[in-house]
C-alpha cells in the first residue's frame, strides 16, 4: 500500500511529497527545502516514522523543486532520478531564473537520467516514468499504476498547467503532453502537484 506525506517549502509553496510502502521503503519526490529547518522537517519525519529512503525523484529541476536534493541524497547517499534534459534546466534556466529574483542557485548534485517507461522501484511501490516536457525541457511525471498516484510536478495543476515562459518552456509541447500522456490515466488517478 501506498502512504504519502505532503510539506510546503519554500516562497514559492513547492510541494515535496514522501511516498513509502507498508515496509516502510520510501522515496523523497521534488524537496524543495530552501533552509535548514525545511530539510530538519524531512529528515525528521523519516526518522520518526522509520523509513528507508532509497532515492530522490524529480519531476524537473526548476530551483524551486531542489534546494534539498544535494544535503539529502549525501544524508541518506540515495540516487536522483530526473529527465535527460535537465541538465539544461540546471545550467541555463536556474540562472536566468534565480539571477532575476535575486535568489541563490541550489548545491549541485549527481542525478541518473531517466526516459519514457522506466520503472523505479521502491520496495513494493513501482513508480513508472512517463516524460511529459513542456514546463521545462526534461519533465517526467512518476505513476504509480497499480496506486492511482501521479508525482506531476509543474505539468498539471487543479484548473491549471504549468507555465511555458522561462528558458526550456514550450507551451505545444506541454499540452501535447498533458493530452498524449496525463489525459490518457485512469479517471480516478491521484494527482499530486508541483504547486497548490
Amino acid at each position: 500500500m501506498l502512504h504519502i506525506e505532503h510539506f510546503t517549502f519554500n516562497c514559492f509553496q513547492t510541494s515535496c511529497y514522501i511516498l513509502w510502502d507498508d515496509a516502510g521503503n520510501c522515496a523523497i519526490a521534488d524537496p524543495g527545502c530552501a533552509d535548514k529547518d525545511e530539510l530538519d522537517r524531512v529528515t525528521g519525519f523519516i526518522s520518526s516514522k522509520e523509513l528507508k529512503p532509497s532515492c530522490i525523484l524529480l519531476t524537473h529541476c526548476h530551483f524551486d523543486h531542489i534546494y534539498g536534493v544535494s544535503a539529502l541524497a549525501a544524508e541518506y547517499n540515495i540516487p536522483v532520478y530526473s529527465g535527460a534534459e535537465e541538465t539544461y534546466t540546471i545550467e541555463t534556466t536556474n540562472p536566468y531564473i534565480c539571477k532575476g529574483f535575486g535568489l541563490p542557485m541550489p548545491e549541485p548534485f549527481a542525478m541518473e537520467t531517466v526516459s519514457d517507461g522506466r520503472v523505479i522501484e521502491v520496495g513494493s511501490l513501482r513508480f513508472e516514468v512517463l516524460e511529459t516536457p513542456g514546463h521545462s525541457k526534461g519533465g517526467v511525471c512518476f505513476l504509480e499504476r497499480e496506486e492511482k498516484a501521479l508525482i506531476c510536478g509543474d505539468t498539471l495543476f487543479a484548473g491549471a498547467i504549468g507555465r511555458t515562459d522561462h528558458p526550456g518552456g514550450d507551451y505545444d509541447q506541454l499540452m501535447r503532453s498533458i493530452f498524449e500522456k496525463l489525459l490518457m490515466l485512469e479517471g480516478d488517478t491521484r494527482v499530486l502537484p508541483g504547486h497548490g
